[in-house]
């Protein structure tokens, strides 16, 4: 799930997002939208009381989704975050992301569609299933929110991925979902986003049936292979190009397909890393005169296959992020717009169509400044769910502006501005010193600061 390179998380990445997240800049490849991708509407200001409700609540339990789930020490999901999970935009018909997730699926037509999962998933389902390393820094509380110890809201779609194997009731299925990270504010990242992935899988002793592709009208060349990117001990040469090439073969067809208005998209494929794939590629277009990071990609780990009863099959899978695409296609300048409720917002989409978003007016944005003397176990993401429990979708970018060391204390200081733009109405100056009033106080209560 590919985004910035301050996250270093191999897997599926989509602004948050694609099927892997990778940290690596390259100069050629720009951001995927002119803003980039991921947000949300709530619309709502809470309380410093409301706020502070994110801890385990008094009772032992926190209700999701209609259920309760028991708390701990490790449980870091607030009320903010739990307000989403009932939301499923991919779900919403003529929404921007699921004219897009409609449009995906409409390619791959043989695959079995799953889209209703529970975002409540084990920590096992999340990373063991996947291979993560147990001192992996995707498991971090500062990345991952935790229901309690064993229990996480997913961060990918792979968490479902082996679940569906074991179903073994079809060769090839989409899945997708809203997923949750911990992250920081802007335009273009969100906590909540969504993801599809696509999973297909060959009967081993048919693959030259089954994974047969007409090389005249196709493009690639076939697996260029390397050390860096290797075959797996368990696939032989012939078996994991004959996967790659289908794989790569199929993931062009749906983005030609995807991108149909642009007549000569050109396609480039770059060499990845993902501990549930090998060899592993990422995809990238040029549209709009830049490189664009869409997927990840690769020959399935046949260790995954072999653990979820499918011993007898190799497959390939696939993960992109919804709304960095769909920022793109739409010309959505900011992610929180995809949780608007706003009727301009939702009234200017139809289903099965790609029209550009027309802009509201834009309202003027009123900044404040905080700084703080903090311990060394401080993140910055734990800031940046204070901010989102006060403010809402309110807060339209946080950014660390200054941080220095006392030469004698060796305490460090952290400045961060924090813009406040709402999307339908001004804001006027005092109303955001209140709310600026309660980020203070909720920072020290919750985060153990020192304001200065």
């Amino acid at each position: 799930m590919l985004r910035q390179c301050t996250r270093p998380i191999p897997r599926w990445r989509t602004v948050s997002n694609v099927l892997y997240a990778r940290c690596r800049t390259t100069a050629p490849c720009q951001p995927i939208s002119p803003v980039s991708a991921r947000t949300g509407w709530v619309g709502c200001l809470y309380s410093t009381a409301a706020a502070s409700q994110s801890q385990p609540t008094t009772d032992g339990h926190i209700e999701i989704l209609g259920r309760l789930h028991p708390t701990d020490s490790a449980t870091n999901v607030s009320p903010t975050i739990v307000s989403k999970t009932t939301r499923r935009l991919h779900l919403q018909r003529n929404h921007p992301i699921n004219i897009l997730k409609r449009r995906i699926e409409s390619h791959f037509r043989d695959y079995a569609v799953m889209d209703s999962m529970d975002p409540v998933v084990t920590v096992h389902q999340n990373f063991d299933s996947l291979l993560f390393t147990p001192d992996h820094p995707g498991r971090a509380a500062t990345d991952t929110y935790y229901v309690n110890t064993n229990t996480v809201l997913r961060t990918h779609t792979s968490a479902h991925q082996s679940d569906v194997l074991k179903t073994r009731k079809a060769d090839g299925y989409l899945l997708t979902a809203d997923v949750y990270r911990r992250d920081e504010i802007d335009v273009s990242h969100y906590p909540v986003f969504h993801q599809m992935e696509g999973i297909r899988t060959f009967d081993k002793k048919k693959i030259e049936e089954e994974a047969k592709v007409d090389s005249e009208t196709s493009a690639i060349q076939g697996a260029v292979l390397s050390e860096s990117n290797p075959i797996q001990p368990a696939h032989t040469t012939r078996e994991a190009q004959l996967v790659d090439l289908h794989l790569r073969h199929s993931l062009e067809g749906m983005v030609r397909d995807l991108f149909r208005e642009e007549k000569d998209l050109q396609i480039r494929w770059i060499e990845a890393y993902f501990p549930f794939t090998s060899p592993s590629w990422e995809m990238e277009v040029f549209y709009r005169g830049n490189w664009l990071e869409l997927l990840g990609c690769g020959v399935m780990q046949q260790e995954i296959l072999d653990k979820s009863g499918n011993s007898d099959r190799i497959g390939w899978a696939f993960g992109l992020g919804l709304e960095r695409i769909a920022m793109v296609m739409f010309d959505i300048p900011d992610i929180r717009l995809f949780w608007s409720t706003d009727d301009r917002f939702i009234s200017q989409f139809s289903s099965g169509q790609i029209v550009k978003f027309q802009p509201f007016s834009k309202y003027p944005a009123c900044y404040k400044d905080i700084s703080f003397w903090c311990s060394e176990t401080f993140h910055d993401n734990d800031f940046a769910e204070v901010v989102r429990d006060v403010a809402g979708d309110l807060a339209e970018n946080v950014e660390l502006i200054d941080q220095f060391q006392h030469p004698k204390t060796k305490r460090t200081s952290r400045c961060f501005r924090i813009n406040y733009r709402s999307m339908d109405r001004t804001f006027t100056n005092e109303e955001v010193d209140r709310i600026q009033d309660q980020v203070r106080q909720v920072t020290k209560e919750r985060l153990g600061v020192e304001l200065r």
